[in-house]
């Protein structure tokens, strides 16, 4: 890998696009060149282009103020001839986001998206990178479908499940699952709202939120699923079954997770199960991977969202309340920070796989 990449945000004035910004001040890798965003903004200063639209606890990046906004469509050849790879999280339609995104890959830019259009692209590896890293290896297939040398699409996966499929994970390759049952109750931040924008949240519950319980019982199974014929095919099992909810709360996703297994385990086995649990960016000491990916709470009322959400940098995962059930084996309670690990901080972290690597050279 190289010392340092040139990389672009695109859709740098949304609520996503700005956790990127703030995560990539004074990266050691990756350095800001391009920011883009839509042609209402194009033109103008990135503190301009913001304005009153930062959410951010923390102020703009320094170095990226004066960054002159590019449009994120109209620019896509002047973009690639300044950058590395770029993070896409722009706001528009899934299909012209699908469109958008092959444009810049086969303009010879990687995509790390943030995005929901390519996650069900049979080639487009869709990563948690401590869990399914191994589907990096679908991007040569992939590139031979775009007719590229060096730009391809890779994918986060959706900030609900983001939660509870790591502390499944480990338990699914030792145990074997039959059958999860998770409830998620979901930050307004998830939906790019504050209670400021969005004043109905306070004091008050949404038990939907559109297409998030299909997400939430259909991702999981291609985080978990094989490279077959150039394809990444979901794994058969387990059965999932999702409810999601929207709460009162800023940041950070919860889920109330029931589970069957094959092989029923001790409680001491699940808890000595997540407490070992390491992945790739624990082994390759990624920048911004978490020293220990799942943390267990004894205590009885935690993971809470305000006191744990942030925990390694809002990168762990929380998990509590683990005990045995009467309909299922066990359940326990999970909390991760969603747009710390559930959006950005994963594109990150996937990009800093990507490039410990290789795929951006």
């Amino acid at each position: 890998m190289k010392q340092q990449y040139n990389v672009g945000i695109i859709g740098a004035t949304g609520m996503v696009g700005q956790r990127f910004a703030t995560l990539l001040e004074n990266h050691p890798w990756f350095k800001v060149v391009v920011l883009a965003a839509s042609p209402r903004s194009a033109g103008k200063t990135y503190e301009e282009a913001v304005g009153k639209k930062w959410v951010m606890s923390t102020p703009i990046p320094t170095e990226m103020k004066d960054i002159v906004v590019m449009d994120a469509t109209a620019d896509i050849e002047k973009i690639a001839e300044k950058v590395d790879f770029v993070f896409c999280a722009v706001d528009m339609k899934k299909d012209e986001i699908k469109v958008l995104e092959e444009k810049y890959a086969k303009a010879e830019v990687p995509v790390v998206s943030n995005n929901s259009a390519h996650r069900f692209t049979p080639d487009v590896p869709m990563v948690v990178p401590e869990i399914n890293p191994q589907h990096l290896e679908i991007i040569a297939y992939q590139k031979k479908r775009l007719g590229t040398k060096k730009g391809f699409i890779a994918v986060k996966s959706n900030c609900s499940i983001q939660s509870y499929v790591p502390a499944l994970s480990p338990l699914r390759d030792k145990f074997g699952i039959k059958q999860v049952l998770a409830c998620t109750y979901q930050a307004i931040s998830g939906a790019g709202k504050t209670f400021e924008t969005w004043p109905e949240m306070v004091d008050n519950l949404i038990p939907y939120i559109g297409g998030e319980e299909e997400k939430s019982e259909q991702e999981p199974l291609k985080v978990w699923g094989t490279i077959e014929n150039g394809e990444i095919v979901k794994a058969q099992s387990p059965i999932i079954t999702t409810q999601c909810l929207r709460v009162p709360v800023s940041d950070g996703h919860t889920a109330g997770v029931f589970v069957s297994f094959d092989k029923k385990p001790t409680k001491e086995e699940i808890l000595e199960t997540w407490a070992n649990f390491k992945g790739e960016p624990q082994e390759l000491d990624l920048p911004h991977a978490p020293k220990q990916f799942i943390h267990y709470f004894e205590e009885d009322n935690r993971p809470q969202a305000k006191l744990d959400r942030n925990l390694e940098g809002g990168m762990a995962v929380s998990v509590g309340r683990l005990r045995e059930d009467t309909l299922f084996d066990y359940k326990f309670v999970c909390l991760s920070h969603n747009t710390l690990r559930g959006a950005a901080g994963g594109g990150v972290l996937l990009a800093e796989l990507l490039a410990k690597k290789g795929y951006f050279d």
